[in-house]
């Protein structure tokens, strides 16, 4: 029975470079000289450290500008709230989404079922799959979930026939 699954997985790899890549820029930046400002990625997620909140917006849009260069959308990052360090420091938590979440996942099953395409939604370890006897019905169904999840960066693989 042909199948594909839909899931929600960045390049971690690209995201690495793209991390590397925003703390030499922010090690040579005139800006940022004597300050604790730095960035690391620490098991998918993204830590910055700054002296202020205007220092941590500066860091976060060139970390965003290094991952939409690379290919890598930016809807992917879901972002925490601003913590007090010691001292004059602030630091904010950007995690790296991984997965379809089971609440997303019962709205898309939901929008398929609701559709009458003849297709059948499974959830399994953070993926979707969809599976139905016709090609045509599978092509039907991506295009339902890519025009109604707009707000999730979501993806089609493992096609099967």
């Amino acid at each position: 029975m042909p199948s594909f699954d839909t899931v929600c997985e960045a390049k971690i790899v690209d995201v690495k470079h793209a991390v590397e890549n925003t703390a030499k820029e922010i090690g040579t930046r005139f800006d940022f000289k004597g300050t604790p400002a730095s960035i690391e990625l620490k098991d998918k997620e993204i830590t910055l450290i700054g002296d202020a909140d205007f220092q941590l917006s500066q860091i976060e849009d060139i970390l965003r500008n290094k991952l939409t260069k690379r290919d890598v959308d930016v809807r992917f990052m879901d972002k925490g709230d601003v913590q007090k360090m010691g001292g004059d420091k602030v630091k904010v938590v950007i995690k790296v989404r991984d997965g379809i979440e089971t609440e997303l996942g019962k709205k898309i099953q939901r929008l398929i079922k609701d559709s009458k395409i003849k297709v059948q939604a499974a959830i399994q370890d953070g993926k979707l799959r969809v599976t139905g006897k016709d090609r045509d019905d599978l092509q039907a169904a991506q295009a339902l979930i890519r025009k109604d999840i707009s707000d999730m960066p979501l993806s089609f693989d493992n096609y099967r026939d």
